[in-house]
C-alpha cells in the first residue's frame, strides 16, 4: 500500500480511536456526577424516609431471592428427572 493512500486510513483510525475514548471518559464523568448527587439525595433523606427506602429494597432483594430459589428448584427437578431417566435405560440393558 502506498503512503498517499495509507495516510487517509490512518488518520481516518486515529479520529475514530480519539472520538470512542472521548466519548468513554465522558460517560465515566457523567456515570461518577449521576452516583454523587444520588449519595447525597439519600443522605439527606430522613430517618422514616430511609427505614421506607430500604424495606422498598428489602422487598425487591426478598422477590429476587424467591425467584433464584424457583430456580433452582426447578433445575434440580429436571435433573432428577433427567436422572432417573438414565437410571431406567441402563436397568433395561
Amino acid at each position: 500500500m502506498s503512503t498517499s493512500r495509507l495516510r487517509p486510513i490512518l488518520l481516518s483510525v486515529s479520529v475514530a480511536a480519539i472520538a470512542a475514548t472521548g466519548a468513554w471518559y465522558g460517560a465515566g464523568l457523567k456515570w461518577k456526577q449521576e452516583y454523587k448527587q444520588e449519595v447525597s439525595a439519600i443522605r439527606e433523606l430522613g430517618p422514616a424516609e430511609r427505614i421506607k427506602q430500604l424495606q422498598t429494597m428489602r422487598k425487591q432483594l426478598v422477590a429476587q431471592r424467591d425467584d433464584v430459589q424457583n430456580k433452582i428448584l426447578t433445575l434440580d427437578q429436571k435433573i432428577a428427572k433427567a436422572q432417573g431417566k438414565r437410571a431406567q435405560i441402563k436397568l433395561e440393558r
